[in-house]
């Protein structure tokens, strides 16, 4: 086994960042597989892969993540977010190497009133909540780690601070919800979290989000606030205002706590008020 480092879905909004974050950080061979050069549902091509690669880490961030397409497409979910998990851990096991996983707070339903720690129980509503958390238990206690994440953002197009940029730039108010609130998280931030953890190896499920909760309207209003425009034009609207606009249920309340983090003597991620700042001055800079 060599002391490579191997990240699955490279391609995406956390796989480009945990590619460079681990470049930067590590003085391990980084090779980065987007879903052209590796398709993580087929069994045979993920065991001849790491079997060529023969990494110390596989870091798995390939997933369906587009949450209403996964209750239209439940086969091609569940290959995507579990069956692809227990053929990466049945190769790791070949292989000598350990996985860590990247999941999220849709496991759980929402119906809290404290923020959810890695020891409470999963109850997810969703085809994309319940395929993840499939995924989850296909990882090997002691050996593996599984980082659930939540409402992940970045400086990209494809994602909420995207969309909110896009709809500033047009007239009218912008409407966002109020009722649902989570844990607001920045991909360059979470990349370096996940860094930390693999360094440091710890196992388990591990929550990293960045410092802070928020609803969706709180999201818009900062976001508007580091755009340089007015807060003031963003509207708070119920779930229940949307309805027929989505197909799967969201948790009203995923708030996530690291509570694990803490316990191995890392510091909270930044506050997600200042990664937002962060990302929109990436924007800015283009």
């Amino acid at each position: 086994m060599s002391d490579r480092i191997v990240v699955l879905g490279a391609g995406g909004q956390l796989g480009r960042r945990l590619v460079r974050a681990f470049e930067r950080t590590s003085a391990a061979e980084v090779v980065g597989l987007d879903r052209r050069a590796l398709d993580v549902t087929e069994r045979v091509a993920v065991h001849g892969a790491v079997d060529a690669l023969r990494p110390r880490w596989i870091v798995n961030a390939a997933a369906m993540t587009a949450v209403d397409a996964c209750e239209r497409e439940v086969e091609r979910a569940v290959r995507l977010n579990a069956l692809a998990v227990r053929w990466l851990v049945e190769a790791a096991e070949r292989a000598g190497a350990r996985v860590c996983q990247v999941s999220t707070d849709y496991v759980f339903d929402g119906t809290a009133t404290r923020p959810y720690t890695e020891a409470d129980q999963p109850n997810p509503m969703s085809v994309y909540g319940l395929t993840k958390l499939q995924g989850e238990r296909e990882l090997r206690p002691g050996i593996d780690s599984c980082v659930r994440t939540s409402w992940l953002m970045s400086a990209d197009d494809r994602c909420m601070l995207g969309t909110i940029d896009r709809l500033r730039r047009g007239p009218g108010p912008l409407r966002f919800v109020e009722d649902q609130v989570g844990s607001p998280s920045f991909a360059d931030d979470v990349a370096l979290g996940i860094v930390e953890l693999v360094r440091r190896e710890v196992t388990g499920v591990i929550h990293v989000t960045n410092d802070g909760q928020a609803s969706w309207y709180d999201v818009a209003r900062e976001a508007l606030r580091a755009f340089g425009d007015d807060p003031h034009r963003v509207e708070p609207i119920p779930t229940t205002q949307l309805a027929g606009s989505f197909v799967a249920p969201r948790p009203a309340f995923s708030v996530l706590a690291g509570v694990v983090r803490a316990a191995v003597g890392l510091e909270p991620l930044r506050p997600w008020q200042e990664a937002l700042g962060a990302a929109v001055s990436e924007r800015a800079r283009g």
